[in-house]
């Protein structure tokens, strides 16, 4: 598990980071525009790339207007972007290897 991704904050800590109400919190993650890890007793974790993730549904909210089906569509086809860059790269060193041989 990358630094980035180890769940560290609860949700109060991550709601004060963020200037949010943890409630705001709750509904995001019952949206689907943030998935926190979970202890075995329930309480919601929050990693570094959650606390990212948050700050980028507050920009496009407050700066950009967009309603949380708007932020839901950006989010979704950015993780899309994300997973084929990270395909084309496989891809790449792949060709580099069979290319070497």
């Amino acid at each position: 598990m990358e630094t980035s991704e180890r769940p560290i904050y609860m949700i109060s800590v991550a709601a004060e980071l963020l200037g949010m109400h943890p409630q705001t919190l709750r509904m995001y993650e019952t949206k689907g525009l943030v998935r926190p890890q979970r202890t075995p007793g329930g309480t919601r974790l929050y990693s570094e790339a959650d606390i990212e993730r948050l700050r980028i549904v507050q920009r496009l909210t407050s700066e950009l207007g967009l309603n949380l089906a708007g932020v839901e569509l950006v989010l979704r086809l950015e993780d899309e972007l994300r997973k084929a860059h990270a395909q084309v790269e496989r891809l790449q060193a792949q060709l580099r290897r069979e290319v070497q041989d």
